[in-house]
């Protein structure tokens, strides 16, 4: 088995030119799990992929890393051998924010007769989830208001931290050596994003240099990014992961 994560986007929402932040998780070379899905991150996944997603996971609720899933609602409800099958993970606290902030419209299709969530096999999650037989971790991150940000770990492999202060704590509990670990980072941090500064003073360097940083502001951003040292994520780039851990949830 051979993993592979795949940077469909890795902009700030300011940064469209970047694609709206998320990736897939390869495995032989097929998609095996989206990771968030904003505004345009299914036309850049139906251009890589052909088909849409069958298995998403959700980090939090703000627009640019959902906003995607009303198009891709019309997308899977309207294909009757897609209706129903494409499961999404969230954590359990996100599921009122994706009601209130994607579900809850009036007549989600102008016919009536159906539900947001009909198109989809919405899997609410706690300390981690099942998927084609691997098991995920699920982490609280720093983002904005506790409890409404939650990244994700293949033990061994890889950690997605979503946006997030810096977690170093979380990291070494559930993306330990030698998983690749992309984390969110801008060239300067606020409340709730991290910046140079911060990952620079907040883990050492053995953890670094195990990092791809994404969620950065524009090209200039990178660049500058990466003169601090750091290994910046590119759009559309494929990193190879490590084999995952063979460790019972």
């Amino acid at each position: 088995m051979s993993l592979a994560l795949h940077f469909l986007g890795v902009g700030s929402a300011q940064a469209v030119e970047l694609g709206s932040s998320g990736a897939v998780l390869e495995r032989d070379g097929k998609p095996l799990l989206l990771i968030d899905c904003g505004p345009d991150t299914l036309t850049t996944y139906l251009d890589a992929y052909g088909a849409p997603p069958h298995a998403i996971y959700i980090t939090h609720t703000h627009m640019d890393h959902v906003a995607g899933l009303e198009r891709l609602f019309y997308r899977v409800y309207f294909d009757a051998a897609l209706r129903g099958t494409v499961r999404l993970y969230a954590h359990a606290a996100l599921v009122p924010h994706l009601q209130r902030r994607i579900a809850d419209y009036p007549e989600v299709i102008a016919e009536g007769g159906a539900n947001f969530w009909d198109a989809f096999r919405l899997v609410p999650c706690s300390r981690g989830f099942w998927h084609d037989g691997l098991w995920f971790d699920v982490f609280a991150t720093r983002h904005h208001a506790p409890q409404t940000s939650f990244g994700l770990a293949l033990r061994g492999a890889f950690a997605w931290t979503g946006d997030t202060r810096p977690i170093p704590e979380m990291l070494a509990e559930h993306a330990p050596a030698p998983a690749v670990i992309a984390h969110d980072c801008g060239l300067h941090g606020n409340p709730s994003h991290t910046g140079a500064d911060d990952l620079l003073r907040e883990y050492d360097d053995a953890t670094r240099a195990r990092m791809r940083v994404y969620h950065y502001a524009g090209a200039q951003d990178g660049l500058a990014l990466a003169a601090r040292g750091l290994s910046v994520a590119q759009r559309g780039e494929r990193v190879a992961l490590p084999a995952p851990a063979n460790v019972s949830p």
